[in-house]
């Protein structure tokens, strides 16, 4: 099974990390973030990753023809190259294609669409991590009948959460409570024909997603587990600290 990792962002909330690399190849201890998320989802037995990048792309071309455990396979067309790879990641295979500098999310999946060929296959953001088991996700979105499945969780709240009543009285102070509310964390299963609901310039959730729920075609895979997006330095150190403690609940090797 493959996974399309989205990889092509400006991050341009991360400037600190971002100004002379994408935001996937932004290091959590001493390795991208790119290769967390492949690691993980290695585990689950996907280990065939198609990298669709776009900003500073030449920085990821780089890490991988320049690394050791690396080598150069192919040329599966004009825009990509393909590496496997050996030691830790024997039996690995990724493809970096590049799907432009601007391109929305939709855009770059479907850009790759070629690369996936007809068959189910995973896709996720390349600048967050969680624990997801992916044999799981697989089980709900076979259970489920869709074209596409999309994992979501419960985030806690950036705040302290106040009950006031009507006369400015205080009646609970919750901190930081986990929201009622669904987020999507990437974490997706496409069936083939979901590359029909994508275009060329559309951004994967506010089209593709949209037109799927529309047609009765999407699910959600509810996940209670870990996950931390990081879209900023904030964040970022988030990560960097719990790799350092040992205790990074997404490092399931």
């Amino acid at each position: 099974m493959k996974a399309v990792l989205l990889a092509g962002g400006l991050g341009t909330r991360m400037r600190e990390e971002t100004e002379y690399r994408p935001k996937p190849m932004v290091e959590i201890g001493g390795q991208p973030i790119l290769w967390h998320i492949m690691k993980n989802l290695a585990q689950g037995g996907v280990r065939d990753f198609i990298i669709a990048s776009g900003y500073k792309s030449e920085v990821i071309n780089d890490y991988f023809d320049g690394h050791r455990d690396w080598q150069w396979l192919e040329f599966p067309r004009a825009d990509a190259v393909t590496f496997v790879g050996s030691g830790d990641q024997e039996g690995w295979r990724v493809t970096i294609a590049f799907t432009g500098d601007t391109t929305g999310t939709g855009g770059r999946v479907s850009r790759v669409g070629d690369l996936v060929s007809d068959e189910r296959f995973l896709a996720t953001y390349g600048d967050g991590l969680a624990d997801v088991q992916v044999s799981e996700l697989l089980d709900f979105h076979e259970a489920s009948g869709s074209q596409a499945t999309v994992t979501a969780v419960q985030p806690t709240s950036r705040f302290g959460l106040m009950d006031i009543d009507t006369s400015g009285r205080v009646l609970h102070f919750r901190e930081k409570p986990k929201m009622k509310d669904w987020v999507s964390i990437g974490y997706f299963v496409f069936e083939p024909r979901v590359l029909r609901y994508l275009s060329d310039d559309c951004g994967l959730e506010e089209d593709g997603l949209t037109r799927l729920a529309r047609d009765s075609e999407l699910s959600a895979f509810r996940h209670e587990g870990f996950w931390q997006p990081m879209d900023t330095y904030r964040e970022y150190q988030i990560l960097e600290g719990l790799w350092e403690s040992g205790e990074a609940p997404w490092r399931t090797w």
